[in-house]
């Protein structure tokens, strides 16, 4: 898989709600996993999504989630741009290019679905989420 640059929105609990929305808006194909089936403790979170993702036929691609537990959710900034692929020099690359004189917000480490996962705001106040994904053979 080539490496893609996507919007990856938070909602205030509402992804599912909103997600279903841009999929009637443009079609193609959705996919959802909530909290739940990650294995959450938590009953109040386990139907809220925790990763969603349209793909059109147009190739346009968008993802989103709700806003995770300790995390705030603030409108005007809750919008980040995601990075991934499987290429993870190239990816390591951008994400040590882009914490440069950023913050991280959430270290470059393997997550609980596989992949090597980080989020940070660079310099500049752009929110990015960079994955590492298994190579697809």
């Amino acid at each position: 898989m080539a490496s893609r640059l996507n919007p990856y929105i938070s909602f205030p609990g509402t992804a599912r709600e909103a997600m279903e929305f841009y999929h009637r808006v443009f079609g193609g194909s959705l996919s959802m996993s909530t909290f739940g089936e990650f294995g959450t403790d938590d009953p109040a979170l386990a139907d809220k999504i925790m990763h969603a993702m349209l793909q059109t036929d147009r190739g346009y691609t968008l993802m989103a989630s709700d806003t995770a537990p300790g995390m705030e959710h603030n409108p005007g900034n809750n919008v980040a741009v995601s990075l991934s692929g499987d290429d993870a020099d190239e990816l390591r690359g951008y994400w040590e290019k882009l914490t440069d004189g950023g913050t991280v917000t959430m270290p470059m480490e393997k997550q609980m679905w596989g992949d090597e996962f980080g989020m940070c705001v660079d310099r500049f106040g752009t929110s990015w989420m960079v994955d590492i994904g298994q190579p697809q053979r």
